[in-house]
């Protein structure tokens, strides 16, 4: 990591690794690094020798670079970088270590908390790929808070704050789109630079589904007319991008190796490794308060469930898929006066009323898929910060759910004596 000459208060990242595919006798990878748009790509090799660098992005002085490659399935596979060694555990023949992150942050001041507290559970999970290497790392959702990111902006926060009808704005819409593409440019960059997730993110694969707060709160659950108005589409093209880029490692106009829709609508991917399938379908880019996925999304989830293999399948769902029903809650949100700026948050759920069809839909999809012995279907999700564990009973046997406590959000009050 260095410091932008052109612009010091940034700094630089990479390499960041993502997964690309394991047939079995080779890891294909690609690398994300940024660096001063001045300077050269930085110099990778694999086993093969060089590996030639592409510019995907430029931006605040800065340009992305993005390296294609793969290493052999051996544990002692490594790759050299900026003339630095980093080992993989590239094997993934045998038994699969997989690392599940997700609530990345908080929505307000989690750039002023301790940087030690904020990643005690990433210095935890460096010091674990030390002692046995993860193969995966997964990112749910919610890698990056985009909220305080939000507000800064004085029409954007009005568009925010508005419940249903946002106030007319004068301003270029694409001069709040690239405005806000900077700020998020810069939010990644000093993210992805914290020294615990760097190191991490260097070594392990990773693979990541967004949710709203990558976007904004509760992006995809406000009424139609604040999801279309000229601001809202500046705030998703802007986050869009920058999720591409950092959580990706793609550039605007590439669709990687796992995306499943050419077109780009739907985001959703489905990753192969030995004996395992792993499918994301994406749950924000084509939501609306009365739906989750589109067609687009629909599509590319019955295509990754149907060309699964006979293995394991995990699914990330970014919001849980078993949960409690809080259909009277989200009732009584609607009387209690003050209280519809809670709408979307109970909106966001797929045990909402208003997604009680589709989440029999996605529920009977995944129940059809789980198999008997080795084909079954673990699903994973974060969001609500607490880890729990669910179950759905199936003619094929329990499929369960594992939903992820926040890898960075601080943790619940314990409970008193008085409380």
């Amino acid at each position: 990591m260095i410091a932008s000459s052109a612009n010091p208060d940034v700094e630089t990242v990479g390499p960041i690794l993502f997964h690309r595919g394991h047939d079995g006798a080779r890891l294909r990878l690609t690398a994300l690094a940024v660096r001063p748009e001045a300077q050269s790509a930085p110099a990778l090799s694999g086993p093969e020798g060089p590996v030639v660098a592409r510019c995907a992005l430029d931006r605040m002085g800065c340009r992305a670079w993005l390296y294609d490659f793969d290493l052999p399935a051996r544990a002692d596979a490594a790759y050299r970088f900026d003339g630095a060694d980093y080992p993989v555990a590239a094997d993934g023949r045998e038994d699969l270590r997989i690392a599940y992150v997700s609530c990345n942050g908080q929505e307000h001041g989690d750039r002023d908390r301790p940087q030690a507290a904020r990643d005690a559970l990433w210095a935890r999970m460096a010091t674990q790929h030390r002692q046995a290497p993860f193969h995966l790392l997964l990112h749910g959702g919610d890698q990056l808070y985009a909220d305080e990111l939000v507000a800064q902006d004085p029409d954007v926060r009005a568009w925010a704050r508005a419940n249903r009808h946002p106030p007319m704005v004068e301003r270029d819409p694409v001069a709040v789109r690239d405005a806000l593409a900077q700020g998020l440019f810069a939010r990644y960059l000093e993210l992805y630079a914290q020294p615990e997730i760097a190191w991490l993110l260097a070594r392990v694969p990773s693979l990541a589904m967004w949710d709203d707060h990558d976007i904004c709160d509760g992006w995809g659950s406000h009424g139609a007319a604040k999801l279309d108005a000229p601001v809202g589409r500046a705030v998703f093209d802007a986050a869009r991008e920058q999720f591409r880029l950092f959580q990706l490692g793609a550039g605007p106009r590439d669709t990687p190796a796992t995306g499943l829709d050419p077109t780009g609508e739907s985001l959703t991917w489905h990753a192969r490794l030995p004996g395992v399938d792993i499918v994301a379908p994406d749950l924000r880019s084509e939501r609306r308060p009365d739906r989750v996925m589109g067609d687009r999304g629909w599509s590319a989830l019955r295509h990754a469930l149907d060309t699964c293999g006979n293995g394991r399948i995990l699914l990330l769902s970014s919001v849980p898929a078993l949960g409690p029903r809080l259909s009277w809650v989200e009732a009584a949100m609607r009387l209690a006066p003050g209280a519809q700026k809670y709408e979307d948050d109970l909106r966001d759920q797929w045990q909402s009323r208003a997604h009680r069809a589709e989440w029999r839909r996605f529920l009977g999809a995944l129940a059809d898929r789980h198999g008997p012995r080795d084909s079954r279907v673990t699903v994973l999700s974060g969001e609500i910060h607490l880890a729990t564990r669910g179950t759905l009973a199936t003619p094929n046997g329990p499929l369960h759910q594992l939903v992820a406590s926040g890898i960075a959000h601080p943790p619940h009050p314990r409970p008193t004596p008085e409380s």
